[in-house]
Formats: structure tokens, sequence, C-alpha cells
């Protein structure tokens, strides 16, 4: 084989690899959206969340014994890294 054939050869080889990777990746967009469908008409839409649970988040503020907690191991890093 010359070297022309065997970068043709690889070239074909190439391109089938591409191929395959870009139509499993297609294929596999495609299943996850008819998935996404399937699971949307079967599963209704939650309309009743609680709003206390973000507010809770949002105002939580932590103890004082873990702000010293966390302060003294910030504080201890920062000794150690010089």
């Amino acid at each position: 084989m010359t070297s022309s054939e065997l970068l043709l050869e690889g070239f074909e080889l190439m391109l089938f690899g591409i191929g395959s990777v870009f139509l499993f990746l297609v294929l596999l967009i495609g299943c996850i959206r008819l998935m996404s469908l399937v699971v949307s008409r079967f599963e209704p839409v939650a309309t009743n969340l609680p709003a206390c649970n973000q507010q809770l988040v949002a105002t939580a503020q932590p103890d004082a014994d873990i702000l010293a907690a966390i302060q003294a191991a910030i504080h201890q890093h920062r000794a150690r890294r010089g």
C-alpha cells in the first residue's frame, strides 16, 4: 500500500467514526426528548409549592458557635499558607 492509500483509508475510517458518534448523539437527544414528553404527559405539574421553605433558607443565619468555627478554620488555613 502506498502512503496516499493509507491516508485515504485513515480519512475514511475517521469519517466513519465521526459519523457514528454523531448519529449516536442525535439518537440519544431524540430519546431524551421523547422520554421528557412521555413523563410530562403522565406527571402532573406541581402548582402548590410551599414558599416557606425558600424563606427559611434565605433568612437562616448560622449560630455563633458555627461562625466561630468557620472563622477559626479560615484563620488556620491562612496561617498555613503563609
